[in-house]
């Protein structure tokens, strides 16, 4: 990729009646076990805000975060450059929380859910992403409803399935007459999302939020923050979803996207996907025309194609990977076992439907659906799949132990993991930030372009510490 991406993931937490400690408790328990006794980054010792106190969270020796949002533990993934980084550091999130709970001596009784939705409550939380863009571009009307309608669509292949819906659905002033139930539909988020472009995070969820926090110089780079996908057991999935993203975001600065697939309402376009099902949705375009979402994906990867096959690599990995999906979701469904999640989900318990003849209201399906999300390879639902050879071999490859430990190479998270080992053997008074870091009594240093490494400034820094 020619861009630096991070994955933002919340995390449930379900707790049997052996565990000691409700939910509530066991996020901070494993927050606290991670950086006091497994030393895997240094804690804050500042007021990030005044929802993060000291002791909140840190930063973690791979360069990316941890720390409690909202109740939930949050893992937010360091600086990647390269899609496989990017997923193999989102997975290490999850093998950071499991390792955590086995340490402690609770995995039977205690689960990290990666999913998006509290079936007993209805509420939701988050997988957020974020892509690194040039600050020169300018976001007319139409480009952002090109790139709409791609997000809006691209649950295809992202979604990571739901059994039911919210209810009431979230902010919906106007309910669809007629509408009926929702079995089964694609995205965990789709209910959720209520604005197209906006703001505030909490209470009025957008496909696209609209903050300009750069966390970088802010004269080159703008941040897109995505609030829109779900959060993914496949790692082929999460890798479709960014390696397509990046491209799209590539063919916008480049001024190549289709011009003809700007959708009427994105956010009823979300939905109506999502509750469709079956991944072949209509949707109304702003023209009167109407396309299946299934068409506009292979027009957006055909413009990927003619403009960017070729350029290296990882690119003509992503279309040929991109292409093999919309055509098996077209044709074979079945092929994208292990790499589609909604699919493979819609799999697992129509199996199981069928032999209990349960419908789907069944609240047992509810409690598979969460157990889908299990991130305990011995007990989540999406490791007993058997995928395609492919599929399955990228899927096992992208678990690298390492990442848990190890900060990627190419970005400046390489340096912040570097100071964040310094700092441990050093017991120094820091501040560290996704784009400074600071030490008492020596010159701050910024950290300003995600691209470099920042190695020699922060030993220069460490040497000055020596020195006072």
């Amino acid at each position: 990729m020619n861009r630096v991406v991070g994955i933002e993931t919340e995390y449930g937490c379900l707790v049997s009646g052996e565990a000691g400690h409700g939910p509530d408790a066991w996020p901070a328990r494993v927050k606290n076990y991670l950086f006091k006794k497994a030393k895997a980054g240094v804690i804050d010792l500042h007021y990030r805000d005044y929802e993060e106190p000291p002791g909140n969270g840190g930063f973690l020796l791979n360069g990316g975060r941890l720390y409690i949002d909202m109740g939930h533990l949050e893992y937010s993934s360091p600086e990647c450059r390269a899609v496989e980084d990017s997923v193999a550091y989102d997975l290490a999130g999850d093998q950071l929380l499991q390792s955590a709970l086995e340490a402690l001596g609770v995995s039977e009784e205690v689960a990290f859910i990666k999913n998006n939705v509290d079936h007993h409550t209805g509420a939701t939380f988050g997988c957020h992403e974020n892509y690194l863009m040039k600050r020169e571009l300018q976001f007319s009307p139409r480009l952002l409803g090109t790139l709409l309608s791609f997000l809006a669509t691209r649950q295809l292949f992202t979604g990571a399935g739901r059994v039911g819906q919210a209810s009431p659905l979230a902010f919906d002033f106007e309910p669809a007459p007629n509408a009926g139930s929702v079995p089964f539909q694609l995205s965990q988020r789709a209910d959720h999302i209520v604005n197209d472009i906006y703001q505030w995070v909490q209470f009025n969820r957008a496909i696209i939020n609209a903050r300009d926090e750069p966390l970088a110089d802010y004269r080159k780079y703008r941040r897109l923050h995505l609030l829109i996908g779900d959060s993914n057991m496949s790692p082929f999935a999460t890798a479709l979803k960014i390696g397509t993203t990046a491209l799209v975001l590539t063919l916008l600065e480049e001024g190549s996207l289709p011009d003809d697939v700007i959708l009427l309402d994105a956010v009823l376009a979300t939905r109506q996907i999502s509750h469709e099902g079956t991944g072949h949705a209509v949707v109304h375009l702003e023209d009167n025309r109407t396309r299946s979402a299934l068409d506009i994906q292979q027009e957006f990867l055909a413009h990927a194609r003619n403009e960017l096959a070729g350029r290296d690599e990882e690119t003509d990995w992503i279309l040929e990977s991109w292409a093999f999906t919309v055509d098996a979701l077209a044709n074979k469904p079945e092929l994208l076992l292990g790499g589609v999640d909604w699919i493979s989900k819609k799999w697992l318990l129509d199996t199981f439907r069928e032999s209990e003849g349960l419908s789907w209201q069944d609240p047992w399906l509810q409690s598979l659906d969460l157990e889908y999300h299990n991130i305990n390879p011995a007990k989540g639902l999406f490791f007993a799949l058997k995928a395609a050879k492919g599929i399955g071999e990228f899927n096992q490859r992208m678990r690298r132990p390492a990442a848990m430990l190890q900060p990627p190479a190419d970005t400046r998270a390489c340096g912040r993991g570097m100071a964040v080992s310094m700092f441990q053997e050093r017991k120094l008074p820091y501040v560290i930030n996704w784009d400074s870091i600071s030490l008492d009594n020596t010159p701050y240093l910024p950290m300003p372009d995600p691209f470099e490494t920042y190695e020699g400034q922060l030993r220069t820094l460490l040497e000055a510490t020596v020195e006072l």
